[in-house]
């Protein structure tokens, strides 16, 4: 495995995974143009080292996880699977019931011990062969990215940052953007619901100023455990040493209490006021729009370190896919035998990109008894990190979840809209923007399994299967409704499939006085629309031959619990953007786009 991010970066090279940019850009815009278009190339395109940054003296890398072969090198595996069947021989480890099985333990226990981290023994640590203190602290110096043109201002987007429980002294390594607003400060974006944020809260409530490390540029392995959804309390440097099989090296910083990878390349000490809050935002995140301004801690920095000639690590986030969707595919399948541990009965998920990670998880579950589904969604929506997903989809065990299209005929064919929908209200993503509601809203279920005696029989809707000369109407009929602007039968190829649902796309072009609920009554008024039981409504400019871009705007922009009329067994969703005429006050973010 890798010491130091540019062992990664030697290692891509030799496998022509990385391309070199040897002409002068700028961190303002320019780099992130790059690598937006690297990133949306077929397979993840290029990591891109930009060795001349305008403003800087240090090169930049991105794109490094960003794609399913610089992944599988990052964590040093062959597949993502890999790490979580060595987890499952862990959680499946029993007491030894003979000689033979007792001395088989003694490899597992050496191992374990390699995963605990290691101080650095040595003069000084790679991340401290520079130090600047006090004045010497400016922040301008590193080439920080302004990612999108209404960005709030330069941000650090890969940073490991580094507390400490002040009432159990463990330590939290986790990721959250950083707005650097001067020379020695930056915003510190930890959101309620993280560890960052609740450790934050134990330094307030005592009046104290909480000491914070960041470190920018660690060995892959690192820079991944940060993201990834521990456990309150469970070392991330720990989870990096079970994916290196050898220990983190940590080096005590210089002006806090608190250790940092010592090979990492960027080192900023300081601490966190428990009282100073400071506007930070717009940014544009991983949804593909801007999370809007708000206010949040300030980090004072009291230091920074590096190596000697050391290299700036960051990552642009937008519209799937980019880089953070390879690290997010690492983390399905690696906690898998952990979800497992809690709901055996699960099988397999599948966390599509579209659903930005957090919007939508598909189940395949081995189902037993009924209600099985719905108490799959239930625990869940209180399960961890899956617990701020909006949308759950629970499938059979048969059902392949590499192959969206199996999915996909299971909701043509099994859904009943008036059985299969469980609605329920929870927390959410503090980047869901769809809710009328900052960080709670609406929750939607569906049930695609095959029905249990006990369970109520899935209804037929007995609608005639569409001909040629009834869907002409039917659009023509559609295209006469007021702001309608195009339409699209979806999935047209099972017209002659005894399926219980046909779904419509609908272009609707809203205005002050005419919402989605008056476009979801028309529709569900005309008769000649009859056939089509799932009506889905976009705005205009949505191409509707687009499928990965019309789920995208359905998995972030619909609230299940006002954006769904439903009528009997049919339905109409309103995918478009939210304003007042549809009983939205929040103000709505902008779409992601460098277009001026």
């Amino acid at each position: 495995m890798y010491r130091h991010l540019r062992d990664f970066l030697a290692a891509l090279e030799r496998e022509g995974e990385l391309l070199r940019v040897t002409e002068t850009v700028s961190p303002y815009l320019e780099i992130s143009k790059f690598t937006d278009r690297e990133s949306k190339r077929p397979g993840g395109g290029k990591a891109l080292l930009f060795e001349n940054v305008k403003g800087s003296a240090f090169p930049v890398a991105v794109n490094i996880f960003g794609s399913m072969k610089r992944m599988c090198m990052a964590l040093g595996v062959k597949d993502l699977d890999e790490p979580g069947r060595r987890i499952r021989e862990f959680i499946d480890f029993h007491p030894p019931r003979n000689l033979r099985e007792a001395l088989e333990v003694v490899p597992r226990a050496v191992a374990v011990s390699r995963f605990f981290p290691r101080t650095f023994k040595g003069k000084t640590p790679p991340c401290q062969e520079v130090v600047l203190t006090g004045d010497q602290v400016d922040l301008s110096k590193l080439p920080v990215l302004h990612c999108w043109p209404q960005d709030g201002g330069p941000f650090i987007t890969l940073p490991l940052v580094v507390t400490r429980s002040l009432e159990t002294g463990k330590r939290n390594v986790g990721m959250y953007r950083m707005q650097v607003f001067d020379r020695n400060t930056t915003g510190m974006h930890w959101h309620i619901h993280k560890d960052g944020s609740h450790y934050y809260n134990e330094y307030r409530r005592r009046g104290l100023r909480m000491p914070v490390a960041v470190a920018i540029g660690a060995d892959p392995a690192v820079t991944y455990a940060a993201t990834a959804p521990l456990p309150r309390g469970v070392d991330e440097m720990m989870l990096a040493g079970f994916i290196r099989k050898r220990p983190v090296v940590m080096a005590p910083c210089v002006t806090v209490d608190l250790m940092v990878p010592a090979e990492a390349e960027f080192v900023l000490e300081g601490y966190v006021d428990p009282e100073e809050r400071r506007m930070e935002g717009p940014f544009g995140d991983h949804t593909g729009y801007y999370s809007l301004a708000d206010l949040y801690p300030v980090f004072h920095v009291t230091a920074v370190t590096h190596r000697r000639n050391p290299i700036y690590n960051a990552t642009l986030v937008g519209r799937p896919p980019m880089e953070d969707c390879y690290l997010a595919k690492a983390t399905e399948r690696m906690f898998l035998p952990m979800l497992q541990t809690v709901f055996p009965e699960i099988v397999d998920y599948w966390l599509p990109w579209e659903g930005v990670f957090h919007n939508i998880v598909v189940v395949a579950l081995d189902k037993e008894y009924p209600g099985h589904a719905q108490k799959i969604m239930s625990g869940l929506w209180g399960q961890g990190q899956m617990s701020f997903c909006k949308a759950i989809i629970v499938t059979d065990r048969s059902v392949d979840l590499t192959n969206p299209a199996g999915i996909i005929d299971a909701l043509l064919t099994r859904l009943d809209i008036t059985t299969d929908i469980t609605l329920t209200q929870g927390v959410l993503d503090v980047l869901d923007h769809s809710s009328p509601f900052p960080n709670f809203g609406n929750k939607i279920g569906l049930d695609l399994t095959a029905r249990f005696p006990g369970e109520p029989p899935r209804q037929s809707r007995g609608a005639a299967i569409p001909t040629a000369d009834h869907a002409a109407r039917a659009r023509e009929a559609a295209m006469n409704i007021p702001g309608v602007a195009g339409v699209r039968a979806l999935f047209p190829e099972r017209s002659k499939d005894a399926v219980l649902n046909r779904i419509l796309a609908v272009s609707a072009v809203k205005s002050a006085d005419r919402g989605g609920k008056a476009f979801a009554a028309d529709i569900l008024d005309r008769p000649e629309l009859a056939a089509f039981n799932i009506v889905v409504l976009f705005d205009p400019g949505i191409d509707l031959f687009d499928g990965s871009l019309m789920l995208w705007k359905i998995f972030n922009n619909v609230d299940p619990g006002r954006d769904m009329v439903r009528r009997g067994c049919r339905v109409v969703v309103d995918a478009c953007k939210k304003g007042p005429m549809d009983g939205h006050d929040r103000e709505w973010p902008d779409e992601l786009t460098f277009d001026e």
